[in-house]
């Protein structure tokens, strides 16, 4: 009886020991059969192929912001000037055009070019270019042209800059997917990296100074005012240096500075929030304060351009580590 105890025992722990065995086996095996983009079970090949496309997702991703901020703040300045010139109506539909695209490449694991989104990335684009000669040609026709006035109260130079780059940095995600295996991917011959990084640091310099422009109207009353003037150049001027050929270390900083900046571009939406709740009557009177207190649509271009740059950053470590 007791000689049967002990077998039944020592089966027992046999059985619990290849459990064990099974279940760390099972914790250490890499996933199959399940499309990750940078699963180490994929091929060579196959494998950069899904980091390409990762990389172009987060691009998408970027884009998308930056359109839903334009349509958002576009709408609502131009329903303040009551839409006087029809035109007024295409940053809206542009953005609105984006903004579905850029949901729908960031939902395409597929490695190839879309030729829809393409050409609404190139219609954003151009559609920048034009906006910014339309509100150069507002300022100019006023009296005075281009004085302090002018700037602070006609149409915002830089504003129609942001669908410019919504539309630079989703033709760059399609660029990606098109480069396929390729271990260096590149866009119009330049490595992808690099000129993603220099597009995303050239707007956050701009988009500083449209912030900085107007801040500086408001005689910066709140201190606060100043972190979108003084956070995104440095994150510009860092971005750069990783341009440069920096070390690891920089990288690292570079990557935490630009997850700052996005966390600095939402939160600037509360606290623009908080501005129109000071206008008189408050968020009561929210028809007359959205219009004329803090434009509540504009910080977060300041998180997908740093999204941008993050999607930038692992570009250039996958490329050096290559």
């Amino acid at each position: 009886m007791l000689d049967a105890m002990r077998s039944d025992h020592a089966r027992k722990q046999r059985a619990h020991g290849i459990a064990r065995a099974g279940v760390r086996e099972e914790r250490s095996a890499p996933a199959q059969g399940r499309w990750s983009p940078t699963s180490r079970s994929l091929s060579g090949p196959d494998r950069q192929k899904a980091d390409n496309v990762l990389a172009a997702r987060q691009l998408n991703r970027a884009a998308g912001t930056l359109a839903a901020s334009v349509l958002a703040d576009s709408a609502v300045e131009h329903y303040r000037g009551s839409f006087k010139n029809k035109a007024m109506l295409t940053p809206i539909v542009v953005a609105g055009l984006t903004l579905a695209m850029s949901l729908h490449g960031t939902a395409d694991k597929r490695p190839v070019a879309h030729n829809a989104r393409d050409t609404s990335y190139l219609l954003a684009a151009g559609t920048g270019l034009l906006g910014t000669g339309f509100h150069i040609y507002n300022v100019t026709k006023k009296v005075g042209g281009f004085s302090w006035q002018n700037l602070f109260y006609g149409a915002p130079l830089g504003a129609p800059m942001a669908i410019l780059l919504s539309g630079l940095l989703g033709f760059c995600s399609e660029r990606l997917r098109a480069n396929g295996p390729r271990r260096r991917p590149r866009v119009l011959s330049l490595p992808a990296g690099k000129t993603v990084a220099t597009v995303a640091a050239l707007g956050l310099l701009g988009t500083s100074g449209e912030a900085g422009l107007l801040h500086f109207r408001g005689a910066f009353h709140n201190p606060l005012m100043a972190i979108p003037v003084t956070l995104p150049p440095i994150g510009a001027g860092l971005l750069g240096a990783t341009v440069a050929g920096s070390g690891e270390c920089a990288h690292r900083a570079t990557r935490w500075w630009m997850r700052l900046l996005v966390a600095m571009g939402f939160a600037g939406v509360g606290l623009h929030a908080y501005g129109i709740s000071r206008n008189m009557g408050g968020w009561r009177n929210w028809s007359q304060n959205i219009l004329d207190g803090p434009p509540l649509p504009a910080p977060p271009s300041f998180a997908g351009l740093a999204l941008a740059g993050l999607a930038a950053l692992e570009l250039m470590r996958e490329a050096s580590d290559g």
